[in-house]
């Protein structure tokens, strides 16, 4: 039988993100092992603060470049208490990103077995929902400039940037992933009420694609009513498709719907495969918990399955959903964010264990 090799970049970044891209490692071995017929090759990058406060720069000049040589790149967190959030994000995340054209990011919700939502009476048949966020423009665009510094009459300007290229291949993409999902339900988040240019194309690109998807039903909501429907009415959601601003907003919402932000996962894609997509965690560095062994790592297990399934090997990618599910059934294996006291060690030698175990 001939031996596949998935050529990883590991990038643990700053914080906890180094202490569950460790973890999620070793569960891919396990479960490489376990399935047999692929390997993992990996690369780790030091790439992150340390990395900027020794040299100035959080990655080497050519570090977008490099990555185009893997088959996919995980990736922890960014962001340190002493460094200003704009240089870490634009400084790493970003940088690699956009230059790889990484323009759909989908964020998975659900109430996984054993945790509880803080909505009342609410369960994993209810609130099961993608969120795609436009990945590559909008209000993350880096468009815009400061004038006068100091000076009482200073200004800073942040331009939102909707191109029609943009806006229709986000589009396209996310009526193609509500077709597939067994609703084939959309809604289109906007604010064109109030943005009334790019918003308004917004609205516009998304009704001309609609015609191209007549299985698929579609709505349209301002994003300051989802939020009221997302906690109010979670049942009538299923696929998601907002701008870049709207959904890094909506998902973090819908992360914590869901029991904790520490089990969200987020794929950065490229969906033409022409580069590397990107698997992360929404959870950030948590410097506060950093070095104390309490990190959840089931946000990265399930972004690992994201890979998995985007490299092609869905049955190791349902393999691995099945652990990680096993382990959330389980409270004793819940982390403080999940109000329990295990540990970064327990919930990944129990998702090891779960791997190795099972035989079908």
């Amino acid at each position: 039988m001939t031996m596949t090799t998935h050529k990883i970049a590991a990038i643990g970044g700053d914080g906890i993100g180094v202490e569950v891209v460790e973890a999620c490692l070793e569960v891919l071995d396990a479960l490489a092992e376990r399935d047999g017929g692929f390997r993992f090759e990996v690369e780790s990058f030091d790439w992150g603060t340390d990395r900027y406060k020794r040299t100035g720069a959080f990655m080497p000049e050519d570090g977008a470049d490099q990555l185009r040589a893997f088959d996919a790149i995980l990736f922890g967190a960014v962001g340190a208490p002493d460094v200003p959030d704009h240089l870490t994000l634009w400084g790493l995340r970003l940088a690699i990103c956009q230059p790889l054209d990484q323009y759909a990011n989908v964020r998975p919700t659900r109430v996984l077995p054993g945790i509880r939502s803080p909505l009342r009476h609410v369960n994993d048949g209810e609130l099961d929902w993608v969120i795609v966020r436009e990945n590559s423009e909008g209000e993350y665009a880096g468009q815009g400039g400061r004038s006068h510094p100091g000076l009482p009459i200073e200004v800073a300007t942040d331009v939102s940037i909707f191109t029609r290229a943009g806006v229709e291949r986000i589009m396209r993409f996310a009526f193609g992933l509500a077709r597939s999902r067994p609703r084939k339900l959309l809604t289109v988040v906007t604010k064109s009420n109030a943005q009334r240019h790019g918003m308004v194309l917004w609205d516009e690109i998304a009704a001309e694609v609609a015609r191209d998807f007549p299985d698929v039903t579609w709505d349209k909501m301002l994003v300051d009513a989802m939020t009221v429907r997302m906690t109010m009415n979670p049942a009538s959601i299923d696929t998601i498709v907002a701008s870049n601003l709207h959904a890094d907003i909506l998902s973090d919402l819908a992360a914590a719907l869901s029991g904790s932000i520490g089990v969200a996962p987020t794929a950065n894609l490229n969906p033409e495969r022409e580069t590397p997509s990107m698997f992360e965690p929404i959870h950030g560095s948590a410097f506060d918990i950093t070095g104390k062994g309490i990190a959840n790592p089931i946000a990265t297990f399930w972004t690992a399955a994201m890979m998995l399934e985007h490299l092609g090997e869905q049955a190791a990618a349902d393999h691995l959903m099945q652990a990680v599910e096993a382990a959330t059934g389980n409270p004793a294996l819940h982390t403080p964010d999940l109000g329990g006291a295990a540990t970064t060690r327990m919930v990944t030698d129990a998702v090891i264990a779960t791997l190795r175990g099972r035989n079908s």
